[in-house]
């Protein structure tokens, strides 16, 4: 198979990262997967599928991976970019320290800023696609998913100016908003979620340790009804591959209807709603 193009996608270690690094190899792209270590590298290594090791918040692993687009042995264009690596953080806002914020920001939205920085120059030269993992959360921020759905809000945010501020240069612009995805991040999340609930005080755990628990409980639930990585895989693959492609899409039935309501409703409306849907995610002698 000719693979004329490189596509470079970011946290390609598992989940939908993986399956999308799969997908567009098996369409007969070059996929430069973005991996943190060596044991992943060797898991993801495939025909079309070339790992890499980087940390996006890391500089040095940013400026390698842009220098070897840059100067790709058979001179291919870079097709597209796939900022999907993300870690899920969740814990009350008054809660959850400083140092967590910042960590979640720092991959969740300036990591993908310094990737988008440093390939701009070869998505210029091939008109390509920048594609921006965001979530549901990106658009309706959930209890507990303040630095998660802040993160994303960011990143949309961000998205739409570099849309604006590209059109003219040939670049597309795409967010990608998934609801629940079967995936490992779900479980690393549950895990970051019952780590920090073990550090409350007692004072926050009175306010807030139901609430968490039935947030957690709804999380689970989600999970276990969400679409398949596969699946989520070809609706970013066609995002990043269309001619020209939609300014938005959702992965998930439960992405759709949350990102609808959120454009008609009430603020006020859409918190008895999240109520309501959590209700029954309490615990018993909630």
């Amino acid at each position: 198979m000719n693979r004329r193009e490189l596509i470079v996608v970011t946290g390609a270690s598992t989940g939908m990262g993986a399956a999308t690094a799969k997908e567009l190899a098996r369409r007969g792209f070059h996929v430069l997967a973005g991996v943190r270590r060596d044991v992943d590298a060797d898991a993801m290594r495939a025909e079309g599928i070339e790992p890499c090791i980087l940390d996006i918040t890391v500089e040095s692993d940013v400026a390698s991976i842009a220098d070897r687009v840059a100067h790709d042995p058979q001179g291919r264009p870079l097709r597209a970019l796939i900022n999907n690596a993300g870690i899920a953080v969740n814990a009350p806002v008054e809660a959850l320290p400083l140092v967590e914020w910042r960590r979640v920001f720092e991959v969740n939205l300036f990591g993908h800023i310094a990737m988008t920085q440093a390939l701009l120059p070869a998505l210029r030269r091939s008109a390509g696609t920048v594609v921006n993992i965001s979530s549901v959360g990106g658009r309706v921020a959930l209890p507990t998913y303040g630095a998660y759905a802040g993160s994303k809000f960011a990143l949309e945010a961000v998205s739409d100016s570099l849309r604006r501020e590209a059109s003219g240069l040939g670049i597309k612009v795409v967010v990608v908003e998934p609801g629940a995805v079967k995936t490992e991040m779900l479980e690393r999340g549950m895990a970051n979620a019952d780590r920090l609930k073990a550090s409350l005080t007692t004072d926050q755990i009175e306010r807030y340790g139901d609430l968490a628990a039935a947030v957690s409980e709804q999380a689970r639930s989600f999970g276990k009804d969400g679409v398949s990585a596969e699946s989520a895989a070809k609706v970013i693959a066609r995002a990043a591959t269309a001619p020209r492609p939609r300014t938005r899409y959702t992965i998930g039935r439960d992405a759709a209807v949350l990102v609808r309501l959120a454009r008609v409703l009430s603020d006020r409306f859409l918190d008895r709603l999240v109520r309501l849907n959590l209700r029954s995610h309490y615990p018993v002698n909630a």
